[in-house]
């Protein structure tokens, strides 16, 4: 087309072509456009740098927290065992039921402790009217010892006293008949020298008859002297006797004290029986009460009782499941602990229900698992062989995390402890 138009317009053609010469600019050098394995090396560090940072991102996630699914749901079991002895009359309580603390679980039958309870008292009321009685006996024996001792040696004194006295007596009576034999003695010289006088003559009759009487007047005055003196020796010997019964009776009265201290150790010994028959009545009380088998907390209860057994003290008859107060024992390897704190927060998945709970370190253990076995390793034997241990953490949900009570101990759950 262009060659037609120019033949048909030479000239036009021509100016045409001279216009567009003049009128077109100069030619441009060309453009260098990079080359496939240019752009090459610049692909691999973007890729790499990419590829690091990604890198440190995943590690920075990765590190930021620890897992384990070596984790089972714990809780205190607390069994409920009978402290007495007796006949099961009442179960109130069936498997795995819920019920309150305090809650009255298992009756015995009361009627031989209603019966130890009554006999105690009986016991107790007759102890302490026998210490009663002795309290009365101390301060009246003492009395009587102080009286007796008091008495018995006024006794003593009035005897020696009497003693004394008739002692002078008899020296006194001793004394007269010495006065009345020489008397009497010289009474008789007289009737007989009077007696030859009269015979003679000398003297008158009257004074021979004067002489007779008064020799008799002096042998009855020795008769009566020595009957002073036999009644002298009698107040003796009675005062005498006065005085060894007055020794002997203070010498009873001497033992008074130990007769009260002896009553003061049985009203002691009644006491300490008082406080014993006390303590009997106390314990058949107790004993009476233990009849009564209450639940010591709140929780599901796993019973193995029924009505009419007979058990014996310290028989476990159920066990009740306190699931309000579970926690988790995660088993972390000991190479999982370098960061891991009390308080760091954690995630818990439960294998049962696949529901997410939250929870807190709340401790970690104070030795590695088996060491809390049995039979706990011996490493020393020569043929020790490294292995990675595992060490009980503690973990403990927030409140209400568990409210439908789904966590049931020995579940295996699944821990993410988070150490930022």
């Amino acid at each position: 087309m262009p060659d037609q138009e120019a033949a048909k317009n030479p000239e036009g053609s021509s100016s045409s072509a001279h216009n567009v010469a003049s009128e077109s600019p100069a030619p441009s050098p060309p453009v260098a456009y990079p080359s496939r394995h240019s752009r090459k090396p610049w692909i691999i560090a973007v890729a790499a740098v990419v590829i690091l940072f990604g890198g440190i991102l995943l590690w920075h996630y990765f590190s930021g927290f620890v897992t384990t699914d070596d984790a089972q749901v714990d809780v205190h079991l607390y069994p409920v065992s009978a402290r007495i002895s007796g006949y099961v009359q009442a179960v109130n309580v069936t498997d795995n039921q819920w019920v309150q603390q305090g809650a009255i679980l298992v009756e015995i039958d009361p009627r031989d402790n209603q019966v130890a309870v009554e006999k105690a008292q009986a016991d107790l009321e007759t102890s302490e009217a026998s210490a009663r009685a002795l309290n009365i006996d101390v301060p009246i024996s003492s009395v009587d010892t102080a009286s007796q001792l008091r008495f018995t040696s006024s006794d003593i004194e009035d005897a020696k006293a009497a003693i004394a006295a008739s002692e002078k007596q008899v020296a006194a009576a001793q004394a007269g008949i010495l006065e009345a034999e020489a008397e009497n003695v010289k009474a008789r010289e007289d009737v007989q020298r009077y007696r030859l006088l009269l015979t003679k003559e000398e003297v008158p009759k009257q004074t021979y008859d004067y002489a007779i009487a008064a020799a008799q007047s002096d042998t009855a005055a020795v008769a009566a002297a020595k009957a002073d003196e036999a009644a002298a020796l009698q107040n003796v010997q009675q005062a005498r006797s006065r005085l060894v019964e007055a020794l002997a009776r203070h010498q009873s009265a001497e033992a008074g004290p130990q007769r009260v201290a002896s009553t003061r150790a049985r009203a002691l010994a009644a006491l300490a029986d008082v406080g014993e028959k006390r303590a009997d009545l106390e314990q058949a009380k107790l004993n009476l009460g233990y009849t009564i088998i209450r639940t010591p907390v709140s929780g599901e209860v796993n019973k193995k009782v029924v009505v009419g057994l007979n058990v014996d003290p310290g028989e476990q008859l159920l066990t009740v499941v306190p699931l309000d107060r579970v926690w988790i024992t995660a088993n972390f390897k000991e190479t999982q602990l370098k960061h891991m704190r009390p308080g760091q927060r954690v995630t818990i998945t439960c294998d049962s229900n696949g529901r997410s709970y939250h929870g807190h370190v709340d401790s970690i253990a104070g030795a590695t698992g088996p060491v809390f076995s049995v039979l706990p390793p011996e490493n020393a034997t020569g043929n020790y062989v490294k292995i990675v241990q595992r060490v009980p953490v503690k973990i403990v949900l927030q409140p209400g995390e568990d409210r439908d009570r789904e966590l049931r101990p020995g579940m295996n759950v699944e821990v993410k402890v988070y150490l930022r």
